[in-house]
């Protein structure tokens, strides 16, 4: 019996995930022209486009190069903006709540932008 209860709790859990998973929304958002790559082919993109384009313009400001959003996740607290930079797409954290930006920080070795 306890097994049979294991399993389904994790049964229960991966349908949930997958079911997480399917929340997209448009690739549209960006301050980068269009035909750049993207790191994935279809980013999770809930945030609203008043907090991603107001990362977009944090992070374009600070490193003074070319923006699109990688993926953005909303959150009661704060949305979390991934926001690529430059023509690698070297991944920036954005945390943003009604387009005020919290926090601007980049992810990777800032000495190669």
């Amino acid at each position: 019996m306890k097994k049979r209860m294991t399993h389904f709790a994790f049964g229960a859990m991966m349908a949930m995930t997958i079911a997480a998973c399917s929340e997209t929304a448009d690739q549209g958002a960006s301050l980068q022209p269009s035909g750049g790559s993207m790191a994935w082919d279809a980013p999770m993109r809930t945030g609203s486009p008043e907090d991603e384009n107001a990362c977009l313009s944090a992070v374009a400001s600070q490193t003074g190069n070319t923006v699109v959003v990688l993926s953005s996740e909303f959150s009661e607290a704060n949305t979390l903006v991934m926001v690529g930079v430059g023509p690698q797409q070297a991944p920036w954290r954005c945390l943003v709540s009604k387009g005020r930006v919290a926090e601007v920080m980049s992810i990777t070795d800032e000495g190669a932008l």
